[in-house]
């Protein structure tokens, strides 16, 4: 078992990122951001009704968001779930390339792994509608099937970024423009192949010191859009938010080997 005060920062981190990703994108509808008249258009409405149904979308995800940090509940958790995989879909199905879904995987990966750290099974139906407690004890089954979706989605977090790099996405060459740099193109091409081999490595073997390296970097990167900076970076609380609760959880599944190894140790010496 692993002991509340040990896990409560992969809960609140989950918790917390999940929110500001929402939240985040609830503003950007109530900004009417331009580009969202693309994802309207997959369903058939028109630019002027699009326009003018975006700040009633934004409400609704700011409250979700909301409801996060102050009545989280499964029922929450799992709409966002959905909610987030539906809207990063409507990237490619609006015509971007599909590395826009795949770079999106915080945004449905936060609230999925707070669900698993959450939910024991069996459920039932006033079970979904309960608030969201962290358990006193969490079983090391549950922290190593959160450890394999954070894995998993920071894994999709930087393939996705690194190939929208590799193929110059034009909102990425300037920021690099905007910090100074004159080879854009090769700035992007350079940050692509790292990204996607950190995507690698954080998937096959992730260690601690890297894992907070590459939190560092994304939290960092997501300060230099161009327009409306913070909104952005709020909005992308769901990506560095995963990174840094599988921060968390590796150190508890350190922990816990280090725990099993000593039991080990000590009944292999009560033994003798």
């Amino acid at each position: 078992m692993v002991q509340l005060n040990q896990s409560k920062d992969i809960y609140y981190t989950l918790r917390v990122a999940s929110a500001m990703c929402f939240i985040g994108h609830g503003a950007f509808g109530l900004i009417t951001k331009e580009i969202w008249t693309n994802y309207f258009a997959v369903f058939g409405v028109g630019h002027d009704a699009a326009y003018t149904l975006m700040p009633y979308a934004g409400v609704v995800d700011i409250c979700m968001g909301l409801s996060l940090l102050f009545y989280p509940t499964r029922i929450i958790l799992a709409w966002l779930v959905v909610w987030g995989l539906m809207t990063a879909l409507l990237r490619p199905l609006s015509g971007e390339p599909f590395a826009e879904f795949i770079e999106r995987g915080g945004n449905y990966g936060a609230p999925l792994a707070l669900l698993l750290l959450t939910t024991s099974l069996p459920l039932n139906k006033q079970t979904w509608f309960k608030l969201v407690r962290m358990p006193g004890q969490v079983d090391q089954k549950i922290i190593a099937r959160v450890a394999l979706c954070l894995r998993i989605v920071v894994f999709l977090l930087f393939i996705g970024h690194g190939i929208l790099n590799l193929i110059e996405k034009k909102t990425l060459l300037d920021q690099y423009k905007l910090l100074g740099f004159s080879n854009t193109s090769n700035v992007a091409h350079v940050i692509g192949a790292l990204e996607i081999f950190a995507a690698l490595s954080v998937l096959i073997r992730p260690l601690r010191p890297v894992i907070f390296l590459l939190f560092i970097w994304k939290a960092a990167s997501e300060l230099f859009y161009p327009h409306w900076e913070l909104v952005e970076w709020i909005e992308r609380g769901g990506s560095y938010g995963t990174i840094l609760a599988l921060w968390f959880v590796t150190r508890e599944l350190n922990i816990n080997k280090q725990i099993l190894l000593a039991d080990k140790r000590f009944h292999q010496t009560s033994v003798f």
